[in-house]
């Protein structure tokens, strides 16, 4: 007998997820008005578009968490109860797992490049070949007349060729920017690596894509999010240390804007601005509001304390392991975040702060706590994104100090090694994604796309599970979540780390109906496995995907 399961939309980082084995008409129907039948809504029967029944519902509302019916109104959820980077024009370097296939892939790529134009790149994790990072001397030979840039995974490190060196001017004599660091030879020569705010060496070399190519990267990256069951992105813009803040303004005035009005726009997007942009923002919203449309939310603002584990600059208050000189990086003055903070907050913006390394969340956590003390209490919804090593003790604050981990499960699969080999075994068993240590405090899930693909299923999975590929047992099993949990970080509570939690986040009267059909049996086989795949997705109730 087919059997049906649904799963209340979630926030990947805003993404929808719902689960049916099969798409099948026994379960949908265009009505003039729907069957009767018991639900959370006591309003009068209205005019339904769509019904979904004959299922097992997950709502992630607390006031009815599961039903068997939902019925679609205009996009919207009618009633549910009982009937009875803009990344995606790179040049893709992700998994490669040796030295020989990453110089195969570029010499690939650049082959049918003209001269003297740019080959970009990114994905690459040199923790897949056994922790040796890249250098320029790897692909001179291949790249002898284009200038390169490959980024590692997690943005805070890239890997330039010889000739983009030279195109930025940067020789043994270049001094190490605030906050980055040129890697060097024993003799002081550049090796191609370019770690945080050292990137903008090379990056502000780099010609500007196209407003066309940017608008056509947005309508693939969308399509692709779809096909993994996303409906809604938090997107954090093209912003790190090192690049401009200009970029995440140019991409909503002349991509998310025209995307909008046209209506190009497929999942919805909450944008957030570098935080130097602060009183430009609030200047925005005071004029159009923070809901430009169905499709598009002004959020907040962010910033960076560190940079990454696997870049050796996330902030620690131990140094690395294999790097004994190096407790990491803080790439923003703290003086000056603080001062940024303070007014963000008093302009009533929500803040997201990056932070990875134990030392650097103390120390936003901190930060938090005395611009609460300066402007008072509110509802704010601080951010930290990441969350992903903290100190013995640091775990509680989040709770009792009302901020979000906003958490990526997935970055866990290629973290694991890595952080034992950086920290120790011990340093990383102890504080390490501590996904069930959170969850009594303000845990969300999300993807980080594109350091980590995004894969919603996959990263319910590993939150469940926890297991590093090759591994046979789980990382920390103490720290694994069940099915419901991690679709709740995923959904109701990541929508409430936005505050777009009236809007989307949960199967609840009156939010959008946007859920997807995925290839399960039942609600048990989920749980066991943790296992399935997207085979349609809705947005506002209506098909979108395939």
């Amino acid at each position: 007998m087919n059997y049906l399961i649904v799963l209340s939309a979630s926030v990947a980082v805003l993404l929808s997820i719902a689960l049916f084995p099969l798409l099948s008409t026994n379960y949908f129907w265009n009505l003039r008005g729907p069957p009767s039948f018991s639900s959370s809504s006591s309003s009068s029967p209205s005019v339904a578009d769509l019904f979904v029944t004959n299922g097992f519902i997950y709502t992630s509302d607390s006031s009815l968490p599961v039903a068997d019916s939902m019925a679609i109104r205009a996009g919207r959820v009618l009633r549910v109860g009982n009937h009875s980077s803009l990344q995606m024009v790179r040049v893709e370097l992700r998994g490669m797992n040796n030295k020989d296939e990453f110089i195969r892939k570029v010499k690939d790529a650049v082959r049918n490049l003209k001269h003297g134009s740019w080959l970009l790149g990114g994905g690459w994790n040199n923790d897949l070949w056994g922790g040796e990072f890249p250098m320029a001397s790897w692909i001179d030979d291949i790249t002898p007349h284009n200038p390169v840039w490959l980024s590692r995974m997690d943005g805070h490190m890239g890997l330039a060729n010889s000739m983009a060196l030279k195109i930025a001017a940067i020789t043994n004599n270049t001094g190490d920017p605030e906050g980055g660091g040129i890697v060097r030879t024993t003799d002081g020569e550049p090796t191609g690596l370019l770690i945080d705010s050292a990137m903008k060496l090379v990056l502000s070399c780099i010609p500007e894509v196209s407003i066309d190519g940017r608008r056509e990267a947005l309508v693939r990256a969308s399509n692709h999010a779809l096909t993994k069951g996303v409906t809604t992105i938090v997107d954090f813009g093209r912003y790190f240390p090192g690049t401009s803040a200009e970029h995440p303004w140019e991409d909503f005035s002349e991509v998310y804007r025209w995307a909008d009005i046209s209506g190009q726009m497929k999942i919805r997007v909450c944008l957030f601005f570098p935080m130097s942009t602060w009183s430009r923002l609030q200047g925005l919203i005071h004029e159009k509001g923070r809901k430009l449309s169905k499709w598009l939310y002004l959020g907040g603002v962010k910033a960076f304390a560190d940079g990454s584990l696997g870049s050796n600059s996330a902030l620690f208050y131990e140094p690395y392991v294999d790097d004994p000189q190096n407790f990491g990086l803080q790439v923003t003055d703290m003086e000056s975040l603080f001062n940024m903070t303070v007014e963000s907050d008093k302009s009533g913006l929500q803040v997201a702060i990056h932070a990875i390394g134990d030392r650097a969340n103390d120390l936003i956590l901190d930060m938090y706590k005395s611009v609460v003390a300066k402007n008072g209490m509110r509802d704010r919804r601080f951010r930290i994104e990441h969350a992903q090593h903290l100190a013995p003790g640091t775990v509680g604050r989040f709770g009792e100090e009302g901020v979000v981990a906003s958490m990526q499960p997935d970055q866990l699969l290629g973290d694991a090694d890595s952080a034992i080999r950086k920290l120790g075994a011990e340093r990383a068993q102890r504080g390490s994604y501590l996904f069930r240590s959170l969850l009594a405090s303000n845990l969300s899930f999300g993807s980080d796309w594109p350091v980590v693909e995004i894969n919603p299923l996959s990263s319910i999975k590993t939150a469940m599970k926890r297991i590093p590929p090759g591994w046979e047992n789980a990382w920390i099993p103490s720290e694994c979540i069940s099915l419901s949990d991690a679709l709740n970080a995923y959904t109701i509570s990541a929508a409430r780390a936005c505050f777009l939690d009236e809007e989307v986040g949960s199967l609840s009267p009156g939010k959008f109906a946007d859920f997807v059909v995925l290839s399960t049996e039942s609600w048990d086989e989920l749980m066991a496995e943790g296992s399935a795949y997207v085979k349609a997705t809705y947005v506002g109730g209506v098909q979108a995907y395939p």
